[in-house]
């Protein structure tokens, strides 16, 4: 923004209030910092053509070619500079250096991090690593379904070293994965590290999950298929749906044992997922069914943004994040979304993330886009006088800052 903001006090606190990211991934260990496309960084598209090829030609890679050339100090005349030169940039730097100049310019001060990504334990680093780039402590978002999945392979190999005594009886194995999964979860609950839980039964089996009648159906057969796709296989990977629906029930009823939110991936993600089964509205039976669990559905739940400021402006329990479009859809269609996230959610339950991941641009990027497109929507209300300037003030305040801090208690 080269032009004097019409709003100063609005521009400034938009531009440089603290802010806590309450959705993000581990980045990329130094070693293997060129083991994926940094063309990742501004799409969820999959595959070499879709991915290296298609996606520079977006509107995102312009934008965010000209902020990392700023970012960068490549010249004055940033329509000079190529995706490729940015590229060649940043692959010279040193490493953490690099991290510091992204975290630097982003404001972030506390990183709430799923650790569950596939490849963090390969390529990731650990969450104590990220603190030296960020003025508060990184807290841990546990994703259940890797939990789940990795008690699975515990029993599975024991069952396996046993010749089987667990399938001796149809109960055996069945009885000890519920008592493990639920024992893991309240672990989790109680670890100070630990800010809340996150599903991802979006991208397996879809959000339209039931969660009545869980503590009565039998699941070991369901388990039994399972295993003997690891005995084939040599993975295990949690896509039944009775069996998901049932780590989803199991999870909003510790979490609201212990008052610990549950994200939820809602809308916005790579082509693994079933687009039609990604809307936040699935999802409304189960936060009828758990009024006192947290939900946080995230990603704008794009494109079902609307959907989801209806479920937060109806149901106390449910909030919004508004985070992953940053820095994957274009200006104009991030000023859309927050326009639409502001239709009906109340504005004291929306709060960004920057899904940061891999990258340390993605955080830049993540915070410096969602701080201009709040400005920008909020400055033309203000202009209109539909609110005042220090009430949209403080709307940043907290979408940036204060509600995440409330709602997963980082202040006390």
């Amino acid at each position: 923004m080269s032009e004097e903001p019409r709003h100063l006090a609005l521009y400034t606190a938009a531009l440089t209030h603290p802010a806590i990211d309450n959705h993000a991934h581990p980045l990329l260990r130094s070693s293997a910092r060129f083991a994926l496309p940094f063309e990742g960084v501004i799409s969820e598209a999959g595959g070499d053509v879709a991915l290296k090829g298609d996606a520079r030609y977006t509107l995102a890679c312009f934008r965010a070619t000209r902020q990392l050339a700023r970012l960068f100090g490549l010249g004055e005349e940033e329509e000079d500079v190529s995706w490729e030169d940015v590229k060649r940039h940043r692959d010279r730097m040193d490493y953490e250096e690099l991290c510091g100049v992204c975290f630097g310019g982003a404001g972030v001060e506390v990183v709430l991090m799923d650790d569950g990504l596939g490849g963090v334990e390969e390529m990731g680093e650990g969450l104590r690593w990220h603190d030296r780039f960020v003025k508060g402590r990184t807290r841990r978002i546990v994703r259940v379904e890797v939990e789940a999945e990795k008690i699975m392979k515990e029993l599975f190999d024991l069952d396996i070293a046993a010749d089987g005594e667990h399938w001796e009886t149809a109960g055996g194995m069945e009885e000890a994965f519920r008592a493990l999964f639920r024992g893991r979860l309240k672990e989790c609950a109680v670890d100070p590290d630990v800010a809340g839980f996150k599903s991802i039964v979006c991208y397996r089996t879809g959000l339209d999950v039931q969660v009545a009648g869980h503590p009565e159906r039998r699941y070991w057969l369901l388990l039994y298929e399972v295993y003997k796709t690891y005995q084939e296989s040599g993975t295990v990977r949690l896509a039944n749906k009775p069996l998901n629906d049932y780590v989803v029930a199991v999870t909003l009823e510790i979490a609201a044992e212990y008052k610990k939110p549950v994200q939820f991936h809602t809308g916005l993600g790579d082509n693994d997922i079933n687009l039609m089964k990604a809307s936040p509205a699935h999802l409304q039976n189960a936060i009828k069914a758990f009024p006192s669990t947290t939900f946080v559905l995230l990603h704008s739940s794009y494109p079902y943004t609307r959907e989801a400021g209806y479920l937060t402006a109806v149901y106390p329990n449910v909030y919004l994040d508004f985070g992953e479009v940053f820095p994957c859809v274009s200006g104009d269609g991030q000023r859309s979304i927050i326009r639409q996230v502001l239709e009906l959610s109340p504005t004291n339950k929306i709060m960004w993330s920057s899904d940061g991941h891999w990258w340390p641009e993605s955080y830049y990027l993540g915070s410096l886009q969602a701080r201009e497109a709040l400005y920008e929507v909020l400055s033309e209300q203000v202009g209109r006088n539909e609110l005042t300037e220090r009430q949209a003030v403080g709307i940043i305040e907290n979408a940036l800052y204060n509600t995440a801090a409330r709602l997963y208690a980082l202040n006390g």
